[in-house]
């Protein structure tokens, strides 16, 4: 989809439609929106939407960032506790890696 070809209206609608569907724990879409309509949000002449969108960027980029470290702080506990966590660690693995019994 091109942005030049949109409305103001329409770009602000999108922008707040990503927003709100990365809280359905899809926040690859919270990234896409932040790295989409940065652009129309800070380098673009004003217009009266762009205060919106431009919160919506804002917040869109704070919430990939703390699904970042949620995710980063998850993987690193669970790959340094795995093997104290036994049984439980096993029940939560994909894939159960095969090692010396």
């Amino acid at each position: 989809m091109d942005l030049a070809k949109m409305s103001h209206p329409n770009k602000l609608c999108l922008c707040k439609w990503y927003f709100k569907a990365g809280f359905a724990l899809l926040p690859f879409l919270w990234a896409i929106n932040s790295i989409w309509f940065f652009k129309e949000a800070f380098y673009k002449p004003p217009f009266e939407e762009q205060k919106d969108i431009k919160k919506f960027v804002v917040l869109s980029a704070v919430g990939t960032l703390v699904w970042i470290i949620i995710v980063i702080g998850w993987v690193l506990t669970f790959q340094l506790n795995r093997a104290k966590w036994g049984e439980f660690a096993d029940d939560i693995s994909f894939i159960i890696p095969l090692g010396r019994p």
